[in-house]
């Protein structure tokens, strides 16, 4: 009778134990399980990541292609603003021009070209070159200069002494007054008939005017400073 009993006992023990194993591996999910869904996880972290990358991506892009832009539009921008500055300053005479003109060349008759004569029968004057000068300005002419002066806003032509001031420096006869424009409007302004051209030759001076392809007329060498002007920022009401 006891060996029956422990009999039993032991069979009970090792199917209690048998259970509890089994019972435990069961609790536990497969060992396979794990890594694939660790793998689903990866991979969509992965795409994510990828998405993110790809549309940083785009934005780098979009960024250079306004930063290009932005660098085009000031190169075009400092470009129209010199082509501004030279187009001022060519209208301001500061800097040397060139292109189709007149040559105007003005001498006084010289001395002993009438009998007894010793002096110029006619001096030709400032205000004769000043004449000579509008009318070319009134004909369109873009540039002047007179033996070598250019004239700008704040030149002047006039007397001093016996001898004739242009911007401040001495000029002496013969006058050679070249402008840039149309040769054929400029010449015909100073050959109208009753003109300064017909005026200076019945006073007895020598006025030759000649058309040329090409005039040369140099920069304004002068100072141009002001002291009382300014620019108006706002509009004066009187």
């Amino acid at each position: 009778m006891p060996t029956r009993l422990y009999a039993v006992a032991l069979v009970a023990f090792v199917l209690g134990l048998l259970i509890t194993v089994q019972a435990r591996v069961a609790g536990q999910p497969p060992g396979e399980i794990l890594p694939a869904a660790r793998v689903q996880e990866l991979t969509a972290e992965l795409r994510r990541l990828e998405e993110a990358s790809a549309g940083l991506r785009r934005e780098a892009g979009e960024l250079e292609q306004k930063i290009a832009a932005a660098k085009q539009g000031q190169t075009q921008a400092r470009a129209a603003l010199q082509t501004e500055i030279e187009k001022y300053r060519i209208q301001a005479g500061l800097v040397p021009v060139v292109g189709p003109g007149v040559e105007v060349m003005i001498h006084n008759m010289p001395a002993g070209s009438l009998p007894g004569t010793e002096q110029y029968v006619f001096a030709v004057r400032d205000e004769d070159l000043l004449r000579v000068v509008n009318e070319l300005w009134g004909a369109g002419a873009e540039a002047i200069a007179v033996n070598g002066q250019r004239l700008v806003s704040t030149s002047e032509i006039r007397l001093a002494g016996t001898f004739i001031d242009v911007n401040l420096q001495r000029i002496t006869p013969p006058y050679t007054i070249v402008a840039i424009g149309d040769p054929d409007v400029l010449a015909s302004a100073l050959e109208i008939e009753g003109g300064v051209a017909e005026m200076l030759r019945a006073f007895g001076a020598s006025c030759l005017i000649k058309k040329k392809d090409t005039v040369r007329i140099p920069a304004y060498e002068g100072t141009m400073a002001f002291q009382y002007a300014r620019p108006i920022k706002e509009e004066v009401r009187g």
